[in-house]
């Protein structure tokens, strides 16, 4: 087997890791996004949250209807905490799959740069060698035409 064809096994495999490495990206941001999502509905859940507490202050609450808004504001608060949390552990976990799928990426082109200089080294022996046979069939015709004219 040559080695541009052993070689493009292991370009074949390689470009396979890369297009899995890709997907998982592809998949890393896409949770990315439903994370982010979710977290700005709790954030404009909240405002609205906050603006129903303003008018309600506004008519008239007493304390314990105040004390339960804010008990719930806070919680709302820690909701939120959590939720950017997960964004950032999202974002971290795109930023490692991009790294993953740039090494493979890179590593491919190189196998197939690779591969692209053994394909073009076997041409320029295979155009060597019918070169050579082609001048030693010129020099057979030329010693059968030189010796039948002598």
């Amino acid at each position: 087997m040559k080695r541009s064809q052993r070689l493009q096994t292991i370009i074949d495999l390689h470009a396979r890791q890369e297009n899995d490495a890709l997907q998982l990206m592809g998949h890393c941001q896409q949770q990315l996004e439903i994370q982010q999502t979710q977290l700005e509905h709790l954030q404009n859940y909240k405002l609205e949250y906050l603006n129903k507490l303003v008018d309600r202050q506004r008519a008239g609450m007493n304390v314990n209807q105040l004390l339960e808004f804010r008990a719930f504001a806070d919680k709302l608060d820690k909701a939120i905490e959590g939720q950017r949390q997960t964004v950032i552990m999202h974002e971290r976990e795109l930023q490692r799959a991009r790294a993953k799928w740039e090494e493979c990426h890179q590593r491919t082109k190189s196998l197939q740069k690779l591969g692209e200089l053994a394909v073009a080294e076997e041409n320029k022996i295979e155009n060597k060698r019918e070169q050579s046979e082609q001048d030693a069939r010129a020099a057979r015709t030329a010693r059968k035409d030189g010796m039948g004219s002598a």
